[in-house]
């Protein structure tokens, strides 16, 4: 980004963070994944549109994608609730896996049969496409109303399926650019990412969890940059072993996100934001990097559209039916989550690798990979929702979760105002509150029923679908979400 001067550089800063978030507006309209349009803003402001910015540095670009992937990979590890993801558990991480490798192999051949590389350089292409990306399966998902088996199956792969991608892509950069690789060392190195990565994660996001209980910050604002730095702290310490960053990264989330926290919601909503500043600064500046004129020639569009059909068409469904075979997928289910195995920034973060390594012919796979996430943003993306309503797999419309969320921390007080949604489940409808065996430390502040303030007092019954806004001493508040029975 030659030319800027700090104060132009905050300037466009500022302007692509407000297209940033304007076009999230039309992409939910037009039904378009944001990270589509994310990279067409990048693409515009880059030399070969309006040459308002020149940028063409990898290992910056590889820099800010790994640190945003560390972001998005912990707001949505946080996000996902244990019992959701426990019963999808092993098809994940056999789709995070299996799955992985089948598409790499299918996508790798293909390539070698119809693109002029040598057999290295089209297994490299398939190992950069072979996986899932959770920025861009977070974001597809978030706001859709999903089967929860199906989602939650997705989510669990896109957030685990990075180390088998990152290691058959560094095998096969390793085989191009070493003369005598150690064979044993690199197959070993791969259960060595998977199980550290994963030991470290949980170990952790136990620590991390405690340490934020436990701490007394003087401001309530720390708690989320606390959580925050310990996210990196994970990625680090597991990347300084030689394990998945990325792995122990949503373990440690999961961990945390599914932990009893102080100032829960905070942390939650800061990440959330943080999250979207990542995803638009990262896609926009993968689209920077990519020259329009280059990905659109003659060689790289023929060579991608066909690499995509493949991908879309024939390499996911195969390695989807063959990594689900007989854990309780209906056909439908298994074609669906075949379609929506979204590609996006984690292929072209991968596939700034080979250029970081000097690897001949590096551009052009580069090319390749950044037209196949494009198509299959545009394609999958924009027909997921249409899909899973024609194979009757939309769940119930999104509401506000069935469990407590905390309003207000007040710190020393050590007390917090927390919001609770009853259903027709909850132990205490249909009961009046001087009925109700409520902690000591436990009060009902306000109710909003039917959009309208209630005044709780000791005749008031509580009915389904109420809002109760709920002060509690936090050394009581397990005591009471035991007695509501939730579950973070």
């Amino acid at each position: 980004m030659e030319g800027f001067n700090v104060d132009s550089f905050v300037l466009l800063a500022a302007l692509l963070l407000v297209v940033g978030v304007t076009v999230t507006k039309f992409s939910s309209r037009l039904g378009m994944p944001s990270l589509i349009l994310f990279i067409l803003v990048g693409m515009v402001i880059g030399s070969d549109g309006l040459g308002i910015v020149y940028f063409d540095n990898a290992e910056h670009a590889q820099l800010v994608g790994i640190i945003a992937l560390i972001i998005i990979l912990f707001e949505g590890g946080t996000q996902t609730k244990w019992s959701t993801i426990r019963p999808v558990v092993l098809p994940s991480i056999s789709l995070a896996t299996i799955g992985v490798f089948v598409t790499s192999a299918i996508v790798g051949v293909t390539a070698k049969v119809f693109v002029d590389v040598t057999w290295l350089e089209a297994l490299l292409l398939g190992a950069i496409v072979g996986s899932t990306d959770a920025a861009a399966v977070f974001a597809a998902l978030k706001e859709r109303n999903i089967k929860t088996k199906v989602a939650a199956t997705l989510e669990a792969e896109s957030g685990t399926n990075d180390p088998m991608a990152i290691f058959l892509t560094l095998i096969f950069i390793e085989l191009i650019t070493i003369d005598q690789p150690n064979y044993w060392l690199l197959f070993g190195s791969f259960f060595w990412q998977m199980g550290i990565g994963l030991l470290v994660g949980l170990g952790l996001g136990k620590i991390a969890s405690l340490s934020i209980n436990r701490i007394n910050l003087d401001s309530s604002g720390l708690y989320p940059i606390f959580a925050l730095a310990l996210a990196m702290l994970t990625y680090g310490v597991a990347a300084g072993v030689n394990a998945s960053g990325f792995l122990a990264v949503y373990a440690a989330a999961l961990v945390i996100g599914n932990s009893e926290l102080t100032y829960r919601h905070s942390i939650f909503r800061f990440n959330e934001g943080f999250a979207w500043m990542a995803q638009i600064t990262m896609f926009i500046i993968l689209g920077l990097l990519a020259f329009p004129e280059q990905i659109l020639s003659s060689g790289v569009f023929g060579n991608g559209l066909l690499l995509s059909g493949v991908l879309i068409l024939i390499a996911r469904p195969a390695a989807t039916f063959l990594a689900t075979i007989a854990m309780g997928y209906s056909f439908k289910e298994r074609i669906f989550l075949s379609w929506a195995g979204l590609r996006g920034a984690v292929p072209i973060v991968l596939a700034t690798f080979p250029i970081v390594a000097g690897v001949q012919g590096a551009e052009l796979l580069f090319n390749i990979v950044f037209f196949i996430v494009l198509t299959s943003a545009l394609i999958q993306g924009t027909s997921i929702s249409y899909l899973a309503k024609k194979l009757n797999l939309s769940g119930p419309k999104k509401d506000m979760p069935y469990h407590s969320l905390e309003l207000i921390s007040i710190g020393k007080a050590n007390a917090e105002i927390i919001e609770f949604r009853t259903d027709e489940f909850t132990p205490i409808v249909g009961q009046k509150l001087h009925n109700i065996e409520f902690p000591p430390s436990v009060l009902i502040s306000a109710i909003v029923r039917n959009e309208e303030l209630v005044t709780p007092y000791g005749e008031t019954e509580i009915l389904a679908d109420d809002f109760l806004y709920i002060l509690v001493s936090r050394k009581e508040k397990i005591q009471l979400r035991r007695m509501l029975k939730t579950e973070y």
